[in-house]
């Protein structure tokens, strides 16, 4: 089953005053961009089975999501994932297991889908989120992610947008919500178009 299409289209902006910060990162995360390493599909499936170990018929699926999911682009060498479980809200069912896992808990954002949020930096920088059934996020970055592996435009693109951001933001000073923000714009229309081949919404409508 799919999230309705009304809440893929749904926009989001960021609320930082509404996140619930649980701990902090180990190690501070680089702002570097690497290029594409085919060793990443391979680390994820060694996650995977981590995550499916831990949480066994909890863990309703585990997707390797972001730039390192998407052979042949640059990316931050931080892999991230997409679990799915029955109910996010219900952190007694997957919490200490991920933890025993060796996964820090770092936020919880209510607002946002019920989104919690993991990270680990050994062996391999993780970042881990956790969601429920039939998320529009979920659906969202499954979307952006097949967008870029069937459109090489589209890729090149968010390429350059990246390397800009990262550069850009370094030289600022600035951190990792920052680099996010400058990617927005790029994000939106590369998702838009993806949108549009689909249906969801014609070509003379925004998003």
């Amino acid at each position: 089953m799919s999230p309705p299409i009304e809440e893929i289209l749904a926009d989001y902006d960021w609320q930082p005053e509404l996140v619930e910060r649980i701990s902090y990162r180990d190690v501070a995360t680089p702002i570097k961009i690497h290029p594409p390493n085919p060793a990443w599909p391979q680390i994820f499936l060694g996650i995977k089975d981590r995550i499916i170990a831990a949480l066994g018929e909890t863990a309703l699926s585990v997707n390797h999501v972001g730039s390192t999911s998407v052979p042949g682009l640059s990316a931050k060498d931080i892999i991230d994932i997409d679990l799915v479980v029955q109910d996010s809200t219900d952190e007694s069912a997957y919490v200490k297991a991920l933890e025993s896992a060796g996964f820090n808990f770092l936020l919880r954002e209510r607002h946002w889908h019920e989104h919690r949020f993991f990270y680990t930096s050994a062996p391999q920088a993780i970042n881990l989120h956790v969601w429920g059934p039939d998320c529009a996020e979920v659906a969202r970055h499954q979307i952006f992610r097949q967008r870029l592996l069937n459109h090489p435009g589209d890729l090149a693109m968010y390429a350059e947008c990246k390397d800009v951001a990262a550069r850009e933001t370094r030289e600022d000073g600035g951190d990792m919500n920052e680099y996010t923000a400058r990617k927005t714009e790029v994000i939106k229309k590369i998702l838009r178009n993806a949108l549009v081949e689909l249906g969801y919404i014609s070509g003379n409508e925004g998003y």
